[in-house]
């Protein structure tokens, strides 16, 4: 008699246990919901934050964007586009890093040229894709690593104060998925900075991946010695060169001290 009970009592056990697991997962997958919806409307109210100050700071109307002929652009209208252009990867490390390359519109620069410049500084053996753990390429669409976006001094304020950065209308950044790079640095360079615009625009792109694929902000090591390019050069060289590269030709990172 005891043989026989032993078959439902298991039975309504399993089922106890199988209804448990039922609910338990259904509350995870509810928590995971609620957590993926909270994250959505956030990017979705942070996206409209952004879209809004640079509407307000575009009050100007369309005279602001190139106001004079040859004047840089100041404010834009905060769109952009996308390179077309995919290129191999660069680099021999195990780390593949895709990137786009995005440019505001109407502020004169094509997105494909500016695309192809970005791809020789990355795959430059004085560039990141020397230091045997990074590789870089250039994508069009589909998945990516992070974005460059070139856009003008109100609109790089705008997503960089997103993030509690202040740009001043001057300065580059690197928030979340996305180096902004300042119109203005682009195409005017830095007085710090003695060498050509296109060297600069190198510091440029060097300085805010670095920061990327995790590098920190650096000091002049010693006087004479090449500024990193983790350093901020446009606040001044303290005694080193300027230099728009992280590594020299033979291979040896041009480093300085860590600063925070």
């Amino acid at each position: 008699m005891k043989r026989r009970e032993q078959g439902p009592r298991r039975a309504g056990k399993a089922r106890r246990r199988l209804t448990q697991v039922l609910v338990s997962s259904a509350v995870i997958a509810a928590v995971f919901a609620a957590a993926g919806g909270a994250y959505a409307y956030w990017r979705h109210s942070k996206a409209l934050a952004i879209t809004q100050c640079v509407r307000d700071r575009g009050e100007a109307g369309p005279a602001a964007i190139g106001a004079a002929p040859g004047a840089l652009p100041v404010v834009g209208p905060g769109t952009f586009t996308t390179a077309h252009g995919e290129g191999d990867p660069v680099g021999s490390g195990h780390q593949l890093r895709r990137y786009k390359v995005q440019v505001e519109d109407g502020i004169g620069i094509r997105a494909d040229a500016a695309a192809r410049e970005i791809a020789g500084i990355l795959g430059d053996p004085r560039g990141w894709s020397r230091d045997g753990v990074d590789r870089f390429q250039l994508v069009g669409s589909g998945p990516r690593d992070f974005i460059i976006k070139i856009a003008t001094p109100h609109t790089v304020d705008c997503l960089c104060g997103s993030a509690g950065l202040d740009t001043g209308g001057e300065v580059n950044c690197s928030i979340g998925r996305s180096v902004v790079v300042n119109l203005r640095r682009w195409v005017q360079g830095s007085p710090e900075f003695d060498g050509p615009i296109t060297d600069y625009r190198a510091l440029i792109i060097n300085h805010e991946v670095g920061h990327r694929i995790g590098h920190g902000h650096e000091t002049c090591p010693a006087a004479g010695r090449p500024a990193p390019a983790m350093m901020q050069q446009i606040k001044g060289l303290r005694g080193c060169t300027a230099n728009a590269w992280p590594y020299d030709r033979a291979g040896t990172y041009l480093g300085g001290p860590h600063v925070s």
